[in-house]
């Protein structure tokens, strides 16, 4: 088991090697997670399955890690002005049964030995999809949608809103209709519809449902794109609260774990989230779907690797999924980077 590798004399999970893992991970997925409004949770519960840690106690440590993260990086949106309070509003109702729905269904598996294989099972097929739609778009829409962030300047009715949330909007016409920021009219049970499945998602993956509800926001919902990650992140202080409480109340949450992911987590979101002002992100979204496209692969490897007994495909497995989250965090410190001096460059030059 991968466990026994990673295990010191008496120290898993608690020695200075374990913690100075967990902390340079939080940092890593913080990063993500500030910058795309999801990338930190669907990383951590999969590692932690890796890990041989409890389902739900992956689940549980997977929601209160996305709490704390989501807590610093919407500050940060807040101040830039990217979050639909309304929007948050309405979500948190259907995002509320649907995690209670999916905590009842992670304890019922975990009683009949099924949890471990049916959410890994789950992770591979979303990570997946979600990886080939955001890496098809970032190939061929060549920026409108996605995980694109235009620079701070752009105003919000700028933002093109994709066919298929037009054509949603335009089909489903059920009142009460609501009005977003960006000047989006939609129904609310569109909006409740895609609170509830993402829930349902964060209670059965441990997820934020960020990785899910950022896309739809901007596909079904048709908000612009830098008000779908603030508002993600708004929404998941709720629905990571929400699913932190209910799972520690049954003992899955681990403190040892999840202190030290925030500790380097909040720095992270912090970066990541002031990169959004930043980055113009069309050439790094292809790596974020690749990330996930990559991640898929590592999980489905890692259940392999546990299926079998065999602790070096657990070991790739992991490695795998750690090492996609920091090619991507870097490419994205080091886009920003190039970014400023850039910007600084040409003041220098008008200056002149």
């Amino acid at each position: 088991m991968l466990s026994s590798l990673l295990n010191g004399p008496g120290v898993f999970g608690t020695g200075p090697e374990m913690l100075a893992l967990f902390v340079g991970f939080g940092l890593v997925v913080g990063v993500l997670f500030g910058f795309f409004g999801m990338g930190g949770s669907f990383l951590v519960t999969p590692a932690l399955l890796m890990l041989d840690y409890p389902a739900p106690v992956a689940v549980g440590s997977g929601m209160a890690f996305v709490f704390g993260t989501a807590v610093i990086a919407t500050l940060k949106h807040h101040d830039l002005g990217q979050v639909d309070y309304k929007l948050g509003a309405i979500m948190i109702t259907g995002t509320t049964i649907g995690i209670e729905a999916g905590r009842v269904t992670v304890y019922y598996l975990e009683s009949i030995g099924l949890a471990d294989g049916v959410i890994s099972v789950a992770y591979v097929i979303l990570l997946g999809g979600v990886g080939a739609m955001v890496t098809r778009d970032a190939l061929h829409a060549g920026g409108g949608g996605g995980v694109d962030h235009k620079p701070g300047d752009k105003d919000l009715d700028e933002y093109e809103i994709p066919e298929i949330a037009k054509t949603i909007q335009e089909t489903v016409r059920i009142p009460p209709m609501v009005t977003l920021r960006g000047d989006v009219r939609v129904s609310v049970w569109v909006i409740t519809i895609v609170a509830f499945v993402t829930g349902l998602l964060s209670g059965l993956l441990g997820v934020g449902g960020g990785f899910i509800r950022m896309p739809a926001m901007i596909y079904a919902i048709g908000v612009p794109v830098p008000v779908a990650v603030g508002t993600d992140l708004f929404e998941i202080v709720f629905s990571g609260g929400l699913g932190s409480y209910l799972y520690g109340q049954g003992g899955g949450v681990n403190l040892g774990i999840v202190v030290p992911l925030l500790f380097g987590s909040a720095l992270g979101a912090r970066i990541g989230s002031a990169a959004t002002a930043v980055v113009d992100a069309d050439g790094i979204k292809i790596y974020f779907g690749g990330m996930l496209l990559i991640g898929a692969v590592a999980v489905g490897i890692g259940e392999i690797g546990s299926y079998l007994g065999n602790s070096t495909l657990e070991l790739l497995g992991l490695v795998l999924v750690i090492g996609a989250a920091i090619v991507v965090a870097f490419a994205i410190l080091y886009t920003t980077i190039l970014t400023l001096r850039q910007t600084h460059r040409q003041g220098v030059t008008i200056t002149d």
